[in-house]
């Protein structure tokens, strides 16, 4: 077709192109200037051009770009030492994304049952409204008939209950699960959290049956909660867990974590990557360690947030007519509305400021972590006129 364009269909892009970016402000060609508060969808942890990972990601680049994982590669050791270091896991597998990390912690569970003579132990349940990623397999977990349409039959293994529901849970539960998969915080199911009790419950149900947990945290880990990872709130330890986004502040970078018990499967020749774990990667993901890591980093994340989270209350408070709800936690932050949130994020991006949208209508404000209260106030603001504009004109249906 001659008037086809080369790039696949897939993306309703915005008509908007940035050339440049620094901390929490995206620039046009022609100097526009815009409140990043979407952050590539929490992908971006440190803003833009942070200068230590920039200066990590030049210092690798003039060195080696990458090897096989034939070869010992010295920053993938020791950024898997960092991260057993403060987290559960005794073990980690690299990726390039939060799927290739949850297709890797899906394999850890059966392979687990498999190896201890429960081959039959292979079905996962999962919670309605999820997202787990674009592969067969994590489409599946999801279970979002929009996302599984036209692409075959589902792949077998993956059971839905309700959000939350631990009556429906429990009866799920049977002789051939192997794991529970669950996000702390659903990002794309609209910023819905699951309560402290509500882990902890999960985990206690795991321990009784023998079932391994598997936490998604892809999105609301790396500091975003304002823990380093969300189900620290709860108190508990997963057994196998799926991060990406933040990690790698803003290059493609995933991991799959594990206990050495559930990730007893996983021996030589069973799971490989070709990408996964590169010089590039391990550079850049050591230099976000470097900053995140920092005593008083968390602390920052939850100064800023209450700044916003606060404010936010005040615009609910002012607009009930077109916010029903505040959610989330830390700088994971939902503002659900009371018409269309379509319409929101156009009125905001309006204002030059970006946020995301999510199921259940709502509006996700997921700014780097590195912002300041002052910037968090202008995003209040720029928020505030947004919502002004829509209540005057009437367009929000």
């Amino acid at each position: 077709m001659a008037d086809a364009k080369p790039l696949y269909d897939t993306y309703n892009r915005v008509p908007i192109v940035f050339e440049r970016g620094h901390g929490v402000w995206l620039e046009t060609p022609e100097g526009e200037r815009y409140l990043d508060f979407a952050a590539g969808i929490a992908v971006n942890s440190l803003g833009h051009t942070h200068p230590h990972l920039v200066e990590a990601l030049k210092a690798q680049a003039d060195r080696l770009w990458h090897l096989s994982n034939v070869h010992e590669i010295p920053d993938q050791s020791r950024m898997a030492e960092r991260l057993t270091e403060v987290t559960f896991a005794d073990k980690v597998f690299f990726t390039n994304s939060g799927a290739e990390a949850l297709e890797c912690a899906i394999k850890t569970a059966r392979r687990h049952f498999h190896v201890n003579g429960q081959p039959e132990r292979y079905r996962i349940i999962t919670f309605e409204g999820a997202f787990h990623g674009r592969t067969l397999a994590t489409i599946a977990a999801g279970g979002q008939p929009k996302y599984l349409e036209g692409f075959g039959p589902k792949v077998e293994g993956f059971d839905q209950v309700p959000f939350d529901d631990m009556d429906a849970l429990k009866a799920a539960i049977s002789d051939s699960t192997a794991a529970l998969l669950i996000e702390p915080v659903q990002g794309e199911g609209g910023i819905r959290p699951l309560s402290n009790e509500s882990l902890r419950a999960l985990r206690d149900l795991c321990d009784e049956h023998g079932i391994l947990m598997i936490l998604d945290e892809v999105q609301s880990g790396v500091g975003r909660t304002g823990k380093l990872f969300a189900h620290e709130w709860a108190g508990i330890e997963p057994d196998i867990m799926a991060v990406a986004k933040g990690i790698g502040g803003g290059f493609p970078f995933g991991a799959c974590l594990a206990t050495a018990s559930a990730a007893d499967g996983m021996t030589l020749g069973t799971h490989g990557t070709t990408y996964g774990g590169n010089p590039l990667a391990m550079a850049v993901g050591n230099a976000v360690l470097d900053v995140i890591l920092d005593e008083n980093f968390l602390t920052h994340v939850n100064d800023v947030a209450l700044v916003l989270r606060q404010g936010l209350a005040s615009l609910k408070d002012r607009y009930p007519d077109l916010i029903s709800e505040v959610r989330g936690s830390g700088l994971m932050l939902g503002i659900r509305c009371a018409k269309s949130n379509a319409d929101l994020v156009q009125a905001m991006r309006n204002e030059h400021l970006l946020a995301v949208p999510a199921g259940d209508n709502v509006v996700r404000l997921l700014p780097p972590l590195i912002v300041t209260a002052e910037e968090a106030r202008e995003a209040l603001s720029r928020t505030e006129a947004a919502l002004d504009m829509l209540s005057r004109s009437g367009t929000a249906n």
